[in-house]
């Protein structure tokens, strides 16, 4: 897997960057970069994720951001979800603990699911 990208210029210390890919088979190389950028950040505030760059991932994305959050004693603030990230964060129930913002109006899960 290839690094992580840095954190935009300008961006706090305690800011890490998701790749473009993150399926089960990087999940493992990206957690560990991820929790070794945890350990230098510090704990006094949330760990601003940036996931804009994400384009292709499945469900372990959400896994790896779940152990980051348990890593992170501050807590940790995901920014820029991709839309079906945050809808997927949405489903599982867990996009308020990654602190995710609601996904947009046209993201194809926040449709009702039919009965």
């Amino acid at each position: 897997m290839a690094d992580l990208p840095a954190p935009p210029a300008g961006a706090a210390s305690a800011a890490l960057a998701l790749p473009s890919v993150l399926t089960q088979h990087e999940a493992r190389a990206c957690l560990r970069q991820l929790v070794d950028g945890l350990a230098s950040a510090g704990a006094a505030s949330p760990v601003q994720v940036d996931a804009a760059a994400l384009e292709r991932f499945d469900s372990s994305a959400l896994a790896v951001l779940l152990a980051c959050r348990r890593a992170a004693p501050a807590g940790l603030v995901v920014r820029d979800a991709p839309p079906r990230l945050a809808g997927l964060a949405r489903l599982y129930g867990v996009a308020t603990l990654l602190g995710i913002e609601a996904p947009a109006p046209d993201d194809a899960l926040a449709a009702p699911l039919p009965h």
